[in-house]
């Protein structure tokens, strides 16, 4: 009896391994970026929201380089979200006081991606608090929006070009 537990327990043991290791092996990276510009007379403690254009996805070629297609896609989560600002040179996001993104297509509704409240950082790279959202839908859509929440604490004297670089997590299934 004591070795059919055993037996069992070390079964039960090498099925949840041996899931994980096909997970790991099914996992793959997306990257994305996009630019957007805080222009000069930004109101202070005032939260204002920048549109960008519609972005388009490379997930479907991400997802062939990958040997997997969309349908097979299981889950999508974003593991960073990096703002840095590229103009002026050498402006920091001190002047920032909170930041939320958010992400949106034209067939699913919008939701938070990724945010910070309360900055402190004298850096021109700021990394954001990612949400736990799936993001399946978002990355899949051959476009999707993205739209930035700031409110600052300074006055913005001159126009700051930010770049925002985005790395999805996507977990594909082969057993769909």
């Amino acid at each position: 009896m004591k070795t059919k537990k055993t037996l069992a327990i070390a079964i039960f043991g090498l099925l949840v391994i041996s899931c994980s290791v096909v997970d790991q092996l099914l996992t793959f990276s997306l990257d994305n970026q996009i630019s957007f510009t805080i222009p000069a007379g930004f109101p202070v403690n005032m939260p204002v929201e920048l549109l960008t254009p519609a972005i388009s996805s490379n997930s479907s070629t991400v997802f062939e380089n990958n040997d997997t297609r969309a349908e097979l896609v299981k889950e999508v989560k974003l593991k960073e979200f990096k703002l840095t600002i590229t103009n002026p040179n050498d402006k920091t996001f001190s002047f920032l006081k909170s930041v939320r993104m958010y992400i949106s297509t034209n067939d699913s509704d919008e939701i938070e991606l990724a945010y910070l409240d309360n900055i402190t950082s004298t850096s021109n790279i700021l990394n954001l608090t990612c949400t736990t959202e799936k993001l399946d839908k978002y990355v899949k859509s051959p476009t999707f929006r993205i739209r930035a929440r700031a409110e600052t604490k300074e006055t913005v004297s001159a126009n700051i070009s930010i770049t925002a670089d985005m790395n999805f997590q996507v977990t594909a299934d082969p057993f769909q």
